[in-house]
């Protein structure tokens, strides 16, 4: 059974190849009631638009590169972030009948075959997230000139639109709980230091103790379960005497409750713990986990507007959402 055409269609809805090809590419130049004959023609004809053709005149691809700089096994593991954010992109991008291209880049190798891909023209925009230190990604695309946004604030001084949640005063708002209910010693497992989310949570934990009188504990994890465990053992080690720590994500700070049991610290008679990111594993963990809210979805809505904006030639300025304290039995 042969594939309806463009011309098909067109004899079907009584107009020309032309206008009807302008009604297929989304043109605005039609009247209304030829445009609904076209529309019409398409639905009786089952016509589905040659996606090549249609991008030689449209000069789009209505795909959108997330470039995610981590390896496989960080990305399909057991940390939500990703798969929240890749299908919170995928559902926002639906609306505007734009489809997300998955692209890993977590090598230099990886780097230049998405680097290849997307100066081939292969994509009409790309989204950034979990970028570590001097990336050579966003100043790389930038000069590409195709329209890039970033999920968080780049750690690199490059002019890219991006959407962030407020690290520092989520971490600080974390540990000012600690605080108030009187805990001394507290303490911070970290994440890595090669990533602004890492960096801002750490800066928000200082400034309180600064503001406090206490002194700062540090270890630092890679925002995995395993990390949080050694570095709360670590921690343990150098100050049995602790009695609070703020963990920068949720997962790590599953770990370091598993640490805590097996050490037979009493979570919170003994040691206070608060998390970050507001995973729903948090309101399982025993005891549930209060933590710091990271308002994943709305960020990434977020993002994906820049990116629209950035497509109709708008001005695009980051945005930054607020985060919210979440009070549960581990403090």
């Amino acid at each position: 059974m042969r594939r309806p055409t463009l011309e098909a269609v067109a004899a079907r809805a009584g107009v020309s190849r032309a206008t009807a090809s302008r009604v297929v590419n989304g043109q605005t130049t039609v009247a209304p009631q030829i445009r609904d004959a076209v529309l019409r023609a398409i639905d009786e004809l089952g016509y589905v638009p040659n996606s090549a053709a249609r991008s030689l005149v449209t000069q789009r691809t209505d795909s959108i590169a997330l470039v995610v700089s981590e390896p496989p096994t960080r990305v399909f593991s057991e940390d939500p972030l990703f798969s929240t954010v890749i299908r919170s992109a995928s559902l926002e991008l639906e609306t505007v009948n734009k489809q997300v291209v998955l692209m890993l880049a977590s090598s230099a190798k990886s780097h230049a075959r998405v680097e290849r891909y997307i100066a081939g023209g292969h994509v009409d925009g790309v989204m950034l997230i979990s970028m570590h230190g001097a990336d050579p990604l966003p100043s790389a695309l930038s000069r590409l000139r195709v329209p890039v946004v970033s999920y968080g604030r780049p750690a690199v001084p490059v002019d890219i639109p991006y959407a962030d949640n407020d690290n520092v005063g989520g971490a600080e708002a974390a540990v000012r709980h600690l605080v108030e209910q009187g805990r001394r010693r507290i303490a911070t497992i970290a994440g890595p230091q090669d990533m602004i989310g890492g960096q801002d949570r750490l800066t928000g934990y200082r400034n309180v103790l600064r503001d406090s009188d206490r002194r700062s504990i540090v270890a630092v994890g890679d925002f995995t379960r395993e990390s949080g465990a050694v570095a709360m053992r670590q921690l343990l080690g150098d100050d049995p005497q602790l009695d609070a720590v703020f963990v920068a994500n949720d997962l790590m700070a599953v770990g370091a409750l598993q640490s805590l049991r097996q050490a037979g610290r009493r979570v919170p008679d003994d040691v206070a713990l608060v998390g970050f990111d507001d995973i729903e594993a948090a309101k399982y963990t025993e005891p549930p986990l209060t933590t710091i809210r990271h308002p994943v979805i709305e960020q990434t809505a977020a993002m994906v507007r820049l990116l629209l904006d950035l497509f109709e030639g708008l001005p695009a300025e980051p945005v930054v959402l607020p985060t919210e304290l979440v009070i549960r039995e581990s403090t």
